[in-house]
């Protein structure tokens, strides 16, 4: 077993699609748009020693849903995301630990750092992730479940579309919230093929 979190076993997780949900939020005008991306993969590979642990995943940024068709056309187009010159955004986790925040909180919580890339640029990110416990699915499988946030500046990706309003206002807020409520599903457990 994992020191990472009580009953997470060490292995490679698989995240399902399926049961998960990667969304954000930014602000527009004086009220918030939400939006998903339902196209996307990912693993987590659990170590024996906590810090080892990683976290991979790749997103389909033509799959982005702000359930407005013109909106999300807008969004996918070179002024914005421009999906046909950068079609995925990916990360890549370089390392966890447990998180002081939040100690009495019902469930454990890590932070996860990586490097998130999106239009060909790379930045350093971290994560708060909620761990919500493992529990052995109807099909023979086991599942473990996270919920992770963190906040980010389309800026620091070169997302600089904006429309002035009247004064110094702009009609996008800066900051991107994102929220990923993830399920995983145990593939491998660690020493099971020798190696992980």
């Amino acid at each position: 077993m994992s020191t990472v979190a009580p009953d997470l076993i060490a292995g490679r997780w698989s995240i399902d699609p399926a049961h998960s949900e990667v969304t954000f939020t930014i602000r527009h005008l004086m009220t918030t748009v939400r939006g998903s991306f339902p196209d996307f993969q990912g693993e987590i590979r659990i170590a024996e020693d906590p810090r080892a642990s990683s976290a991979t995943a790749e997103i389909a940024m033509a799959s982005i849903d702000t359930r407005s068709a013109e909106r999300d056309a807008h969004v996918r187009s070179s002024e914005i995301l421009d999906v046909e010159r950068y079609p995925a955004m990916t990360f890549v986790g370089t390392g966890v630990e447990r998180a002081t925040i939040g100690r009495r909180a019902r469930h454990p919580r890590y932070h996860l750092d990586g490097e998130l890339t999106i239009r060909n640029v790379t930045r350093p990110v971290r994560l708060l992730v909620e761990f919500h416990g493992v529990e052995n699915d109807p099909w023979g499988g086991v599942r473990a479940g996270f919920t992770a946030t963190t906040a980010l500046s389309r800026r620091d990706f070169g997302i600089e579309f904006n429309v002035p309003l009247q004064g110094d206002k702009v009609m996008l807020g800066e900051t991107i919230a994102v929220q990923l409520e993830i399920q995983a599903v145990l593939d491998a457990p660690a020493g099971a093929h020798g190696h992980v």
